[in-house]
């Protein structure tokens, strides 16, 4: 059986999870909601699908669906994402990230999903695919020893002037939409730093650039138990960089092409005393697997990789490192 899927919002990221339905067997896209009947018109000739809505209530009560995909502006994650899992239409709801603006929100969010019994996971590819899931267990086999830090950068700049990222030319430098670096960049790394390190920071400290609306870029760290640290470098406004270094007392973790990296070849370089093993991971989409380890999840009744209560977790950092900006100071978080 293939699960019914409808997206919500048809910009570009829409056509990423538009080319996972077509890739594998366990869903299949039936229906498509934007506010612009001209996206409408363009996603689904491209895609195929007859199904169009300008209003989501109509495509919750007309469509029949099992999933919904949330790829609207940031800033409307949470107010979509409620709605939908309030009509008791869908089996589950995967959210583009950030998962929401901050950790009220998210909090809100994930109750919907809880009362409403509807399965909510926040969509990180990069959780789903085979680099890091065998990165997280050659570090939980001992392989580089004891973990002692994360470097990581997503750095995106192709050369243009900050004149030119203008809130009027892209989502990403709108505060309106929920742009800012920390919001479309800066969460994959401290997913991934709190993913690696299996627990949440008690610290964290951050600096900004400022663009001409939102953050350009960002300089992070988060301090982990026994000191130990993530320290992460974004920005739209450096050259493109997007690396993770995953250090242990006696070996470390290389991964290059960390986050962007569909239908490519990567490696994992571990590096010893003894020299350097290169793990070769062959080409994958990664929006393919996120949505099959979802559609696994559903047929399965198991629980996602990605929890909604982890999701209210990342929030909660990403509110701490806004707060670090802003103030200059550093923010202490509690994890009760």
């Amino acid at each position: 059986m293939a699960y019914r899927v409808g997206l919500v919002g048809t910009g570009g990221i829409a056509r990423a999870h538009g080319k996972a339905c077509q890739q594998i067997a366990e869903a299949e896209l039936v229906a498509i909601c934007d506010v612009s009947e001209e996206q409408l018109a363009r996603y689904g000739e491209e895609f195929g699908v007859a199904a169009r809505y300008t209003e989501l209530d109509a495509m919750l009560h007309e469509a029949e669906l099992d999933i919904a995909i949330i790829c609207t502006w940031g800033a409307f994650h949470a107010e979509t994402g409620i709605q939908i899992c309030d009509s008791r239409r869908v089996k589950a709801v995967l959210c583009e990230k950030p998962f929401t603006q901050n950790a009220a929100e998210a909090a809100a969010f994930a109750e919907a999903g809880r009362k409403n019994r509807v399965l909510v996971a926040e969509a990180f590819k990069f959780r789903h695919h085979p680099m890091h899931l065998r990165a997280k267990a050659m570090l939980d086999a001992g392989e580089i020893g004891d973990l002692v830090g994360v470097r990581s950068t997503f750095c995106t700049s192709s050369g243009a002037s900050l004149q030119e990222r203008t809130p009027e030319s892209n989502w990403r430098f709108n505060k309106a939409k929920g742009g800012g670096s920390i919001y479309d960049l800066a969460c994959y790394n401290v997913h991934h730093a709190r993913f690696i390190f299996g627990e949440e920071p008690e610290r964290v400290f951050a600096a900004q650039q400022l663009g001409l609306e939102t953050d350009d870029a960002a300089s992070i760290v988060l301090v982990f138990s026994e000191g130990r640290t993530a320290q992460i470098s974004v920005g739209f406004n450096t050259f493109s960089s997007q690396y993770a270094e995953i250090s242990g007392h006696r070996g470390m973790l290389r991964l290059d092409q960390v986050w962007n990296n569909e239908n490519r070849a990567v490696t994992i370089e571990h590096r010893t005393p003894s020299g350097v093993e290169v793990v070769e991971i062959p080409p994958c989409f990664q929006f393919a697997l996120q949505l099959q380890h979802l559609c696994e999840c559903l047929a399965e009744g198991r629980e996602h990789r990605i929890t909604p209560e982890h999701s209210v977790a990342q929030m909660r950092v990403l509110d701490a490192v806004k707060e670090s900006m802003e103030t200059g100071r550093a923010v202490e978080l509690s994890n009760s």
